[in-house]
């Protein structure tokens, strides 16, 4: 037991130590402008059935519960 205490307070310690070691700085290069993001597309029939049926699911679990109580 004293030997796994150790080792993760060695884990821990190292863990720590690396967290706080600075991360290599890259030059500093002009950035590119990127592509304009696609807009986003509205949701499709079949996304809408997976929701309704999803909710109807969740409904029916509902209603079985408090049946029982």
């Amino acid at each position: 037991m004293n030997k796994l205490l150790a080792a993760l307070v060695a884990g821990l310690v190292s863990v720590g130590a690396f967290a706080q070691t600075a991360a290599p700085v890259a030059p500093a290069t002009q950035a590119t402008p990127a592509a304009a993001p696609a807009p986003a597309a509205a949701p499709t029939k079949e996304m809408k059935k997976k929701k309704t049926a999803h909710k109807a699911r969740k409904a029916g679990h509902k209603a079985k519960k408090a049946a029982k109580k």
